[in-house]
């Protein structure tokens, strides 16, 4: 009997090592395969751009106009050495291209955003196209020093045209391309800036936002809190400090000038509050030779960025801030996998300033076919 135990016993001890053996390699295995993921590049969102160069020429026939595509990115680190960035485009019917864009070993936590990619110089006048419609591509990265091939972003678009502002019969097939970015309009973006000086200790609100326009419109920003007007300074009649938008972000706009002007651009801007602060943890007092700069931990609650443009009111931004000052994140940028710190916000299109525009086309193509989930335009 008791070496009928001891037996037992030897075996239940056995079998717990051979258990508790395994859970640490399971441990092992997902706190690597864990590392692995974190340690690959991703790709930013929100700083994808797709266009499409429209070419004076087509299988070298000057009368009629083709195009190539072009790419705009930003990849969040690491980037490891011997890494190449390059993308793919595949039309329907059979045409492909295939480029490398500048790529720049870079360090987690840091970020490498290179040049355009694409375009005449990479592909040729020789690989122009006259299709319209739908493209799919797809943003890679290999590396042939350690091996190794990965896929950072798979998207589509569609590619459109408009003629040229030419006129004649020799101009009849002049035909400028583009990409449609309308889907763009109702998503805005919510942030911080550091401070020039105190940097985060005093760091100033700003947002960006989208427009059928060119950068130099008159857009006039707007903050609100509790119904009333905030962050105003006077001094003999003018307005110290008045937020703007003059900062152009990204501005996608055609190779050529077509008919009527200004009609196929899409601009995002970003807008900054000089007078608006999260908070001041400088140590130093709030007062300027104007009056007291606005504190948003001060006043925490829901707020809303109304714009004017040429005297009439075009969008309407809602955002909330909690008792620290902060950004209140709604999840969107998150659950999203943006790639970057900003918050995604919902914008009211108001008014006729960006002519006629699709506006489901979020719905399906933000991002490059990849809409945004927990996300809903405004009306």
């Amino acid at each position: 009997m008791i070496k009928k135990l001891f037996l037992t016993s030897a075996y239940t001890r056995s079998l717990l090592l051979s258990v508790l053996t395994s859970l640490a390699l399971l441990v092992i295995l997902f706190s690597t395969s864990k590392t692995k993921a974190q340690d690959q590049p991703t790709i930013a969102k929100d700083s994808v751009q797709v266009n499409a160069f429209t070419l004076s020429s087509y299988k070298k026939d000057f009368k009629v106009f083709s195009w190539v595509p072009t790419l705009k990115l930003r990849v969040n680190g690491p980037i490891a050495s011997g890494s190449q960035l390059y993308a793919e485009f595949t039309v329907p019917g059979g045409t492909t291209w295939k480029f490398d864009c500048p790529t720049q070993e870079t360090e987690k936590g840091r970020w490498w955003q290179p040049d355009q990619c694409g375009g005449r110089d990479a592909l040729g006048e020789d690989k122009g196209i006259t299709y319209t419609g739908p493209v799919n591509f797809t943003i890679k990265m290999r590396n042939e020093l350690m091996g190794g091939d990965v896929t950072l972003f798979t998207g589509k678009f569609k590619v459109a045209k408009v003629h040229s502002n030419e006129t004649g019969p020799d101009y009849m097939n002049h035909f400028v391309y583009y990409v449609d970015q309308d889907w763009n309009l109702p998503i805005g973006y919510m942030f911080l800036v550091p401070d020039d000086v105190y940097e985060w200790k005093k760091p100033t609100l700003s947002f960006a936002f989208w427009a059928r326009t060119e950068l130099n419109a008159p857009f006039e920003p707007h903050l609100f809190h509790g119904g009333k007007e905030v962050g105003k300074m006077m001094y003999q009649g003018e307005e110290v400090g008045k937020p703007g938008c003059g900062t152009n972000e990204i501005e996608d706009n055609p190779t050529h000038i077509t008919e009527p002007h200004g009609q196929f651009i899409w601009t995002r801007m970003r807008c900054s509050f000089p007078n608006i602060k999260a908070w001041n943890k400088t140590g130093e007092d709030n007062q300027t030779m104007f009056g007291p700069l606005y504190l948003m931990n001060e006043n925490p609650g829901d707020y809303e960025i109304k714009i004017l443009y040429q005297g009439h009111l075009v969008r309407s931004i809602k955002f909330a801030v909690d008792a620290e000052g902060k950004l209140v994140d709604n999840g969107i940028g998150t659950s999203n996998k943006l790639g970057s710190n900003r918050i995604i916000v919902p914008v009211q299109v108001l008014g006729d300033a960006d002519g006629k525009w699709d506006k489901t086309a979020w719905k399906t193509e933000a991002f490059y076919g990849n809409p945004l989930t927990g996300f809903t335009a405004p009306p």
